[in-house]
């Protein structure tokens, strides 16, 4: 309301029986009235605060009303507010017109007229008040304009973020169907034909010598399968702080040797032997498992995007922890996608025809992070990459 908006009156005279007279008349409610018995206080005031009108008398000695209208016109902090100038003189002086010219928008002559008087400074103290008001009506209208860019600017950013999260489902569910249904087509296949064997009452194609391989194939099948299952529960597991990390103490170079031995007869086959470095025990206090699951990633892309090159793996220590990296000689990764891989259901282009959810390098930095380490990454295009982790010798904390 108009009435809350409070309006500061500036009086200057020299006389202070004037200043007190003039203040009787336009004093009232929510209005402060300031005094000033020369024009060189008045400029103090005038610094310090926001006035709704000035009524300045002209006959001052020193600066007088007509040289401070003026310097209050040239003055930016002080230019909009009204003056009303008051004199004794005569009015055969036309000190008024000489007032205007000075910048006063009115002219009060001695002895003032007490309805005159306050009819005009109502008329002001209205004006100023009004112009505040709308003054902070604009400024709330453009809080509220800027607020309401904001929140589009917002809303348009989650439209985006879910957008993609449409397209990262929608994706990650064509992916999850094509990579739950190849090891499952081969277990249906081969239940198909040993049905059909059974059938036609061959019991030569369930010999001791085929057995061996049959259930070579359904454990790689199963064990894909439960991979598959395995990543998804680690993704939810994440989500929810729920990644468990069980440490214990055991050699890292050990563990490292043994997923060598592992892998070695996949590699070999692919055309990329593995050349292992480990100098020594690397003793410290880890989830193995989870770290096992870290370097069999590693070792996997290696085999994927290898291209049939050697991949070269090392475990070693110094004195910013335990170290082990896996380097292969492929395709590598380009400087767009080396962020982006780390992130879920994400991979680097080009891998589209590579079985995979786009989550392991995720999971892997996940478990690395919940051991207080770090994973370091070097690749260019056409040269190969290379995975290295860091890992504190002591733990980072038990889940």
């Amino acid at each position: 309301m108009l009435s809350n908006i409070e309006a500061k009156l500036l009086i200057v005279d020299d006389l202070p029986e004037n200043l007190l007279a003039l203040d009787a008349l336009v004093a009232g409610k929510d209005r402060r009235v300031f005094q000033a018995g020369s024009a060189e206080q008045a400029l103090e005031l005038l610094l310090d605060h926001e006035f709704a009108l000035a009524i300045l008398d002209v006959q001052m000695p020193g600066m007088d009303g007509f040289e401070l209208a003026e310097l209050m016109r040239g003055t930016e902090k002080t230019k909009d507010i009204p003056i009303i100038l008051v004199s004794a003189a005569g009015r055969e002086l036309n000190y008024a017109f000489k007032g205007y010219e000075h910048g006063a928008v009115d002219f009060l002559h001695k002895p003032l007229d007490v309805h005159e008087v306050k009819s005009k400074v109502n008329v002001f103290v209205d004006l100023y008040r009004q112009r505040r008001a709308l003054q902070r009506q604009l400024a709330a209208l453009e809080t509220a304009r800027q607020e309401q860019e904001t929140l589009l600017s917002e809303l348009r950013s989650t439209q985006r973020e879910l957008q993609r999260a449409v397209r990262m489902r929608d994706d990650f569910m064509s992916i999850v169907s094509h990579e739950l249904r190849t090891p499952l087509n081969g277990l249906i296949l081969e239940t198909q034909l040993r049905q059909l064997q059974l059938r036609k009452g061959n019991a030569e194609a369930f010999g001791m010598d085929r057995l061996g391989p049959m259930f070579e194939r359904d454990e790689r099948q199963i064990m894909r399968l439960i991979r598959l299952i395995e990543d998804m529960l680690d993704i939810s597991r994440i989500r929810t702080g729920k990644l468990s990390i069980r440490p214990v103490r055991f050699d890292l170079a050990e563990m490292v040797r043994a997923q060598v031995e592992n892998f070695a007869a996949q590699f070999n086959a692919a055309g990329s032997p593995l050349q292992l470095e480990a100098s020594g025990p690397v003793e410290g206090v880890w989830d193995e498992f989870r770290i096992e699951q870290v370097l069999a990633n590693f070792m996997t892309n290696a085999l994927r995007y290898g291209a049939g090159s050697p991949v070269q793996i090392a475990v070693w220590a110094d004195d910013k922890g335990a170290h082990f990296s896996v380097r292969d000689h492929g395709v590598g990764i380009s400087a767009e996608d080396r962020e982006r891989i780390f992130m879920q259901f994400e991979r680097a282009a080009g891998s589209e025809q590579v079985a995979g959810l786009g989550l392991g390098l995720y999971i892997a930095e996940e478990i690395v992070r919940a051991h207080g380490g770090r994973i370091e990454l070097w690749s260019e295009v056409g040269e190969g990459a290379k995975f290295s982790v860091c890992l504190p010798l002591a733990p980072a904390g038990a889940g």
